[in-house]
């Protein structure tokens, strides 16, 4: 397989993705972020600077600014589950998506590689933002679910 789409969302629909993968998901090491805010959610990151993210929500969502204050963590404001991360770089969106947001039943399996711890707030603010312009999803569209 050489890409993949990924499909997911928030437990009660209301806020919901499609990812497109340029590689097999195996190749993806989700990104375990040990800062305190993704540890109590338990959050794994996954993006692919040359992949596609649609996400789609049927009204407002809740926004949190935590640390450096530069990325917002996009959470479900019915069902509360995180589901994506963003942030405007230069004028574009880039955002990487919370694996345990992404669809999983037994027909459905999503085979990630291991994943691996990331320390972001050990990074200044700007090198933080360079890295995210690196990794993230790059082209990023958020719509109403109606679009």
């Amino acid at each position: 397989m050489s890409g993949a789409t990924l499909h997911g969302g928030c437990h009660c629909g209301y806020l919901t993705f499609e990812a497109r993968l340029t590689r097999a998901t195996s190749d993806y090491a989700p990104r375990a972020c040990d800062c305190s805010f993704c540890r109590k959610h338990g959050a794994a990151w996954l993006s692919d600077r040359q992949g596609a993210l649609i996400v789609r929500t049927r009204g407002d969502v809740v926004r949190y600014r935590q640390g450096s204050g530069q990325a917002e963590f996009i959470a479900c404001p019915q069902c509360a589950v995180l589901v994506l991360v963003a942030c405007e770089i230069d004028g574009r969106l880039h955002a990487a998506i919370n694996v345990r947001a992404v669809e999983h039943d037994a027909e459905h399996d999503v085979p990630f590689a291991t994943e691996q711890t990331a320390s972001p707030q050990r990074l200044q603010a700007d090198a933080k933002r360079e890295r995210w312009e690196q990794v993230w999803f790059a082209d990023v569209r958020i719509a109403n679910a109606d679009d």
